[in-house]
């Protein structure tokens, strides 16, 4: 479906030129390379905008940069530099995301999470399983949800355990995933 905002009245929607589909292309090119040079800058606020910002650019040039960003000194910058891999969804990015899964930062065990479940990938599922049990409500309700987006049926055992969790959102969460995997969802 096109996306683009197209006024009726102005008749056929002109296609771009070679010209014009190149400089678009250049364009592109430029800001994902300004933003893998913010990766590296010593200003926090920098990098972590810059690893938002590559995700929703989705280039798989930034790939090999956002994992290196995974190991930048602030939290900040990996749990975003987690997120924008499974925005991107090259598979390069499990590995080390499951390494995250084990990070004793909260927020790190949620960026992990995210990225898994957006890169659909099924070696995720045993270690998501593992945090459902996580002390971190939030790490759990983002497990939940990594899980239902992944679709295994594998998952359903601890997501119907987590039925019982003690907060809402975490048993909200794993009532959506329960759903999604079932086929029943939204």
């Amino acid at each position: 479906m096109d996306t683009e905002a197209h006024d009726p009245g102005a008749g056929p929607a002109r296609e771009q030129t070679p010209e014009e589909i190149a400089a678009n292309e250049d364009r592109h090119k430029r800001r994902v390379n300004g933003y893998i040079e913010l990766l590296k800058d010593k200003n926090l606020n920098f990098r972590w905008r810059a690893a938002e910002a590559l995700g929703d650019l989705r280039d798989p040039a930034a790939v090999e940069p956002l994992l290196e960003a995974l190991r930048d000194p602030f939290v900040d910058v990996q749990w975003l530099a987690a997120k924008s891999l499974g925005k991107i969804g090259d598979l390069r990015a499990v590995g080390p995301l499951l390494e995250m899964l084990k990070s004793e930062d909260k927020w790190l065990r949620v960026g992990a999470a995210w990225g898994l479940g957006k890169l659909r990938d099924p070696r995720a599922v045993e270690p998501l399983l593992l945090l459902l049990r996580d002390t971190k409500k939030t790490v759990r309700k983002n497990a939940a949800w990594a899980l239902g987006n992944i679709g295994d049926k594998r998952a359903v055992p601890g997501l119907t355990e987590s039925l019982a969790d003690e907060d809402g959102e975490v048993r909200d969460a794993a009532q959506a995933a329960l759903a999604s995997i079932s086929g029943t969802g939204t």
